[in-house]
């Protein structure tokens, strides 16, 4: 892809919290970004339970929703058994991967170099070239495996980014709470969004 812009990995797991994954993707979609998307089954299955996803294309979807695509940006989605695809090789260069949001098993599967799917293997290969990799975790209750998981895994070079969004600037919203912990992991990609909150710029209330 010939763009100014960055090229990005999203990853969308089984567990809750679609709706983080449908607004960073809204986001992406309107900057001039490569974004390279693997759902996995279980993912597609939460997203159609939690939100008003029922299927098929993504880029649809967010069209759907009045999401105005920028010219210099592209959405390629990828079938998460294709190990043929971009993500899967080193020699793809891009600038990180997240993957919202992260589900236990995929965490277990990551932090031990287990590679069952383009999820494991694209996120096994940031490992292994030093690229930013982020697992944005939802579970409650951790119990000692969770952690060692998340130990193992930010030891070998992930970010561990559980979705716990902050209260200190009082939102009004869920659609605030998400985009906050949508900026911050964007920050972590080395993407600035106008109007992202950031502590001491932003206006308290």
């Amino acid at each position: 892809m010939e763009m100014g812009g960055k090229e990005i990995v999203v990853a969308v797991c089984g567990a809750s919290g679609s709706i983080y994954a449908l607004r960073l993707l809204a986001m992406l979609a309107e900057m001039p970004v490569g974004v390279h998307l693997v759902i996995s089954a279980a993912g597609r299955a939460v997203m159609e339970t939690e939100t008003d996803f029922r299927g098929g294309s993504m880029v649809a979807y967010l069209k759907g929703e009045g999401i105005a695509f920028h010219e210099g940006g592209l959405l390629k989605e990828y079938h998460p058994d294709d190990f043929y695809a971009p993500p899967a090789s080193g020699s793809f260069r891009h600038s990180g991967m997240v993957i919202l949001p992260c589900s236990m098993n995929t965490l277990a599967a990551v932090s031990a170099g287990m590679t069952g799917n383009l999820v494991h293997r694209a996120a096994d290969v940031c490992l292994k070239e030093k690229r930013t990799l982020i697992l944005a975790t939802r579970e409650t209750p951790l119990n000692r495996i969770h952690i060692r998981n998340m130990d193992a895994a930010a030891a070998a070079g992930a970010t561990i980014m559980p979705l716990s969004p902050g209260f200190y600037f009082r939102p009004a919203s869920i659609d605030e709470l998400v985009d906050a912990m949508v900026d911050r992991i964007l920050q972590h990609l080395g993407i600035g969004r106008p109007g992202g909150r950031q502590w001491g710029v932003d206006p308290i209330g």
